[in-house]
């Protein structure tokens, strides 16, 4: 899955890139969590816009989102059949601009090692999503959005088993066209990458806190190797054995 991302692409970058109508006011960020408002560009009314919204699916039939389960990300293999991604995939399809994403490797004593991933020319990550409008009662609105994700590669299989869908050149366009291409095409365009097309290097464990979101959490930091466990041996003593 992908639950941590970074974005610090400058707003007038985002426009360029993008081909949006306007900006947004944003600032970089290093440590973007679920529940934090995130920008997500859509295409609505034939304008294509960034927008900031909720990163945690709330579906428009939701009665009370504090009673519904928080919907990060999306399976690819599964969300044309979900009622809460059906409608997403049809009329609803977004990107999420991100500079790179945060997976986390389990260790063989079960200690999770965090590893920055981002595309190996570095340029920015188009990460495909689905977004929802929902309507309060005393009519307060919340856009919300879920990342789509795909099988690893064999590349990043070695770190996690799941990657987040990546959309490059003409893949953006489609994928936002919804007035135009029909959600089982979409569908196709969520594939994993290619091996060779991202690189990755682990950072600190800072990165689990959600508090520290700062430049540092990008930068490499050396693998700490898990101590030998000791056991207790016979007397009394402390063995490795």
């Amino acid at each position: 899955m992908c639950g941590r991302y970074a974005s610090t692409l400058p707003p007038e970058l985002m426009v360029e890139l993008f081909k949006l109508l306007k900006s947004i006011d944003m600032v970089p960020r290093y440590n973007i969590a679920p529940t934090q408002p995130i920008a997500a560009i859509w295409e609505a009314h034939g304008r294509r816009e960034a927008h900031f919204a909720r990163w945690g699916l709330v579906p428009g039939w939701v009665k009370d989102p504090r009673d519904f389960p928080l919907l990060v990300n999306a399976r690819v293999e599964t969300m044309a059949e979900k009622p809460a991604f059906r409608d997403g995939l049809k009329h609803g399809r977004c990107i999420v601009p991100a500079s790179g994403y945060y997976e986390w490797h389990t260790n063989p004593d079960k200690s999770k090692q965090p590893y920055y991933i981002t595309m190996q020319d570095g340029a920015p990550m188009a990460l495909a999503g689905v977004y929802a409008s929902w309507m309060g009662p005393n009519g307060e609105e919340i856009d919300s959005v879920a990342t789509i994700t795909v099988p690893a590669n064999e590349q990043l299989s070695a770190i996690h088993h799941r990657m987040p869908a990546i959309l490059r050149g003409d893949e953006i366009d489609a994928w936002l066209n919804v007035r135009e291409v029909r959600a089982a095409e979409a569908a196709q365009l969520a594939i994993p990458l290619e091996n060779g097309a991202v690189k990755f290097h682990p950072v600190s464990t800072r990165v689990n806190s959600a508090r520290d979101d700062d430049a540092g959490l990008i930068e490499p930091a050396e693998l700490v190797k898990p101590e030998p466990k000791l056991k207790k041996a016979a007397g009394g003593q402390m063995s490795l054995f």
